[in-house]
């Protein structure tokens, strides 16, 4: 067996295996989150209701990708009204289920699961008590996003409506 042949990394918390070394390439499934890649400012304000008015959100996000170009890194830091607020999303597309997950963490010390999706133009995040659909300006610098919540999982209402604007 020649050098070449012996040593492959096929995860990175597996090592070396034995085998031909083919590293992966990223798909088209991942090219698709190419959208979301920069450096964006977000504006808008969370939904009024009979406990709170509406707040003011502004925010900086960005989006890259991780070494290898598998999974997206998503920082936010923001603030909604006068609290500073913050959270880290990892995007990335699992081929075994064909579906695009979210793992979100914000500064509050909650942590998420979303599955993503792409339908008719518009990407939607689907959790347990929370969801939210984006929508792409034909050139890509903006997306409009409506964040929706749910206390039993089945009615869902308006959270906070924001706008996204990618910084050249």
């Amino acid at each position: 067996m020649s050098r070449k042949e012996q040593q492959r990394v096929v995860a990175v918390g597996r090592g070396a295996e034995r085998g031909q070394p083919a590293p992966p390439e990223p798909g088209p499934e991942h090219r698709r989150l190419d959208v979301f890649i920069g450096r964006w400012l977000t504006e808008g304000e969370t939904a009024a209701n009979e406990d709170s008015p509406a707040l003011p959100i502004r925010a900086s996000d960005v989006y890259e990708w991780m070494p290898g170009g598998f999974f997206v890194l998503h920082t936010a830091y923001g603030r909604i009204g006068d609290i500073a607020v913050g959270g880290t999303e990892i995007i990335g597309y699992d081929a075994e289920s064909g579906k695009y997950r979210s793992h979100f963490f914000d500064s509050f010390g909650n942590a998420t699961i979303h599955e993503l999706t792409f339908r008719d133009g518009r990407w939607t995040w689907q959790g347990e008590t929370t969801r939210a659909t984006a929508v792409f300006s034909y050139d890509g610098r903006t997306q409009t996003a409506r964040h929706e919540r749910s206390d039993d999982g089945r009615t869902w209402v308006p959270s906070m409506d924001v706008t996204l604007t990618k910084i050249p």
